[in-house]
């Protein structure tokens, strides 16, 4: 239990590959979109290479892993495409990783707020999470286009806790990718990095403060003591 006198932590976390494996949704809704351009579709292993910052970046790496030349001008229309199958397929076969909801039910338990810092469009994000019946479960959920920066921009971050009613000081990232550690420590808060998602490198090389491999982990006495051991360092 909380104690009555410490404010109530928020949990950010991130979308694609940390609060939910998507993967399989994507690279259809991605190789429905370069089908239009004749292109080779991709493979679940293309993905960590493609994922991490929204759709427009998504397709425009696809095509050039294809080796098509992508102009400016072509690509609205195949963001447009990519957008429509996405959301008229959703929530397809995408879940919440094994252990999330019982996390969440944990620390909503314990009076924690949680939230959610996505590079995926915001409506996106919201008409995923809510399909799955999970968008209530958050105070805040922030999207690649909700602001004018995104992550890994602290900006992005801070702006999520500002709408969630946190305080950064009482604040814990938890994520999958580079662009959520360096947001976590750009903004200054601690980080929790998942090896299940889509990082297309070892998460452990990219210095989160903790590494969980299965949501059993995430318990309010992992987040006291992350939040403690941070403050710490952060002081010294």
């Amino acid at each position: 239990m909380i104690p009555s006198s410490v404010r109530p932590a928020l949990v950010v976390f991130d979308l694609d590959g940390t609060l939910l494996d998507t993967h399989t949704d994507l690279v259809e809704s991605l190789n429905h979109t370069i089908a239009a351009l004749s292109l080779e579709p991709v493979s679940y292993d293309d993905l960590t290479h493609l994922v991490g910052h929204g759709a427009r970046v998504m397709i425009e790496r696809a095509c050039r892993l294809r080796g098509h030349l992508l102009t400016q001008e072509a690509l609205p229309p195949l963001v447009e495409r990519f957008i429509a199958h996405y959301a008229g397929n959703m929530p397809g076969r995408t879940e919440p990783y094994p252990g999330l909801v019982a996390a969440m039910d944990r620390l909503k338990s314990q009076g924690y707020r949680l939230a959610v810092c996505t590079n995926k469009m915001e409506s996106l994000a919201l008409g995923l999470l809510d399909k799955l019946d999970l968008a209530s479960y958050f105070a805040a959920i922030t999207g690649g286009d909700t602001f004018d920066v995104r992550k890994p921009d602290a900006r992005h971050l801070t702006g999520t806790i500002e709408r969630a009613g946190g305080d950064r000081s009482r604040t814990v990232m938890i994520g999958d990718s580079i662009n959520d550690i360096a947001v976590a420590r750009n903004a200054g808060v601690p980080s929790i990095a998942v090896p299940f998602g889509y990082s297309d490198v070892p998460v452990s090389s990219l210095d989160p403060d903790v590494i969980i491999t299965h949501y059993d982990e995430l318990t309010p006495e992992l987040v006291e003591r992350l939040l403690r051991e941070f403050a710490a360092k952060v002081a010294v």
